[in-house]
């Protein structure tokens, strides 16, 4: 009878040392809860035992802190990007806008007829450079949002290829450029969409219109059952672009500043290559660049 009533002291003894033990690690995490709730802190929770629910309980406070933590760096970014967002729109948006109310007053004051076409040729052009640029960025912003899908089946994309080439030929004309085309003459077929596959193609053509100098090279291959689609440009100054970063948002090469140009065009590509699951990527060897579209054969 003695043994027994000195095991249950033992026992008791034990659980009021556990239960002042839990209470004071519990007393500990909320002391440190409280801390990190009033400092911008990058601390964890620790406690002096493992035991019972204690090292459960340290754990998952901790994993939801991290998990707030990347939320608000994310966060964070997103606002920087934001940020960033409006003043490469006020640069780009700002130029023709001054150009625009400058031939405006220009109109106002002339008095010879064929200047005043000239000048409206001007102010037209002005606009369409604008609609272009808020075009961009509303497809940007659409393809950004991963809810937004696009439709896809089987496609030719010689066809759209040749048309797309085809329809900047007065561009080609007027800046004296001849593009040395290399086009397969079978008929290549890929799982894409065409008017995204167009528009991956146009913006791809007017970078090179924008950027290119002489010498420009288009290619469509068949190679290994992939479709590879490779468009060269020789360009003047290879050391202001990154062949890296092109396809970033509103990257613009050092000489493309003062052209009425988001720097998104590439990026529209980009995403609409990847939701049609197709590949690009960039390459710039000694003066040429290139930009490298592969999608499979179906």
């Amino acid at each position: 009878m003695l043994i027994f009533v000195i095991l249950l002291l033992i026992i008791i003894f034990i659980l009021i040392f556990l239960l002042l033990h839990f209470q004071k690690q519990i007393k500990s995490i909320s002391t440190q809860l409280m801390f990190l709730r009033e400092h911008d802190s990058n601390m964890l929770i620790s406690s002096e035992t493992e035991l019972g629910c204690i090292g459960l309980l340290k754990d998952n406070i901790n994993e939801l802190l991290k998990q707030n933590r990347q939320q608000n760096k994310q966060y964070m970014e997103k606002e920087r990007h934001i940020a960033q967002t409006y003043t490469n729109l006020s640069h780009d948006i700002r130029t023709p806008l001054t150009s625009l109310d400058g031939y405006f007053q220009l109109l106002q004051d002339s008095k010879n007829e064929d200047d005043k076409q000239r000048y409206i040729g001007i102010i037209k052009e002005r606009i369409d450079s604008l609609n272009d640029m808020l075009e961009e960025l509303f497809t940007f912003t659409k393809l950004k949002n991963d809810s937004y899908k696009i439709e896809l089946s089987q496609c030719n994309i010689n066809s759209i290829l040749v048309q797309t080439v085809l329809s900047y030929y007065q561009d080609w004309t007027s800046r004296g450029i001849s593009p040395s085309l290399d086009i397969m003459d079978k008929p290549l077929y890929i799982e894409g969409n065409p008017q995204a596959l167009r528009r991956v193609i146009q913006n791809i053509l007017k970078n090179v219109l924008e950027h290119g100098h002489e010498e420009i090279k288009i290619k469509l291959k068949d190679i290994d059952g992939k479709v590879i689609l490779k468009v060269s440009n020789k360009v003047r100054n290879p050391d202001e672009i990154d062949a890296d970063r092109v396809f970033e948002r509103f990257y613009k090469a050092d000489e493309a500043r003062g052209k009425t140009s988001t720097g998104l065009g590439l990026s529209i590509a980009y995403e609409l290559v990847k939701r049609m699951n197709g590949d690009i990527r960039a390459e710039l060897e000694e003066n040429m660049f290139s930009v490298i579209v592969t999608f499979r054969t179906l």
